[in-house]
């Protein structure tokens, strides 16, 4: 799969506004840590990539879990029955490309509660489009997955979020064009 590089320069200004089926959560995104997360993550918002898409994994006390674009068509009730069915394919959708880890040169990598990071695959630099909220800190999780943004309202909403909840929409604030 090909790497890609966003054209989008945060400017550190950053807050993406996720709005769920079960509330709003605001996230300040960390630009000068993981500009490579942060110009992607910007971008597949802007194009409305993840509208419509559900959350497919949850466990609880550790991660809820986004960003599969293989959700978009089903319904909760679907995303839910799939999840745990074993040879469900949910959780391995993308945009199509990956983008390069960032965790081992970020300074702000800290899995703390709510923080947002990017989910990938065995390869370090196999994130695209997933994403995961940690329920409490997850420090062992530092070393190996990069942490993008930090929530700064809507713990409760994070914390109510469950498999087959919809993301409706994603908007960022303070991005410079």
């Amino acid at each position: 799969m090909a790497m890609y590089t966003p054209t989008y320069q945060p400017n550190g200004n950053e807050v993406a506004v996720i709005t769920t089926s079960k509330g709003v959560i605001r996230v300040k995104l960390d630009g000068e840590g993981a500009p490579i997360h942060v110009g992607n993550f910007v971008e597949l918002a802007d194009k409305g990539f993840y509208n419509g898409i559900k959350f497919h994994r949850y466990v609880p006390g550790f991660v809820i879990q986004g960003g599969d674009p293989q959700t978009r068509d089903f319904s909760q009730e679907e995303v839910a029955r799939m999840a745990n069915m074993p040879m469900s394919r949910l959780g391995t959708g993308g945009p199509g490309y990956t983008i390069k880890e960032e965790f081992t040169t970020n300074p702000n990598n800290s899995h703390e509660d709510g923080t947002l990071a990017m989910a990938r695959s065995q390869n370090p630099d196999s994130a695209g489009s997933q994403f995961y909220f940690c329920l409490g800190e997850q420090h062992f999780l530092d070393p190996n997955y990069t942490v993008f943004g930090q929530t700064i309202d809507g713990l409760d909403v994070i914390g109510s979020l469950r498999v087959g909840d919809e993301i409706e929409s994603i908007e960022i604030e303070g991005e410079s064009r």
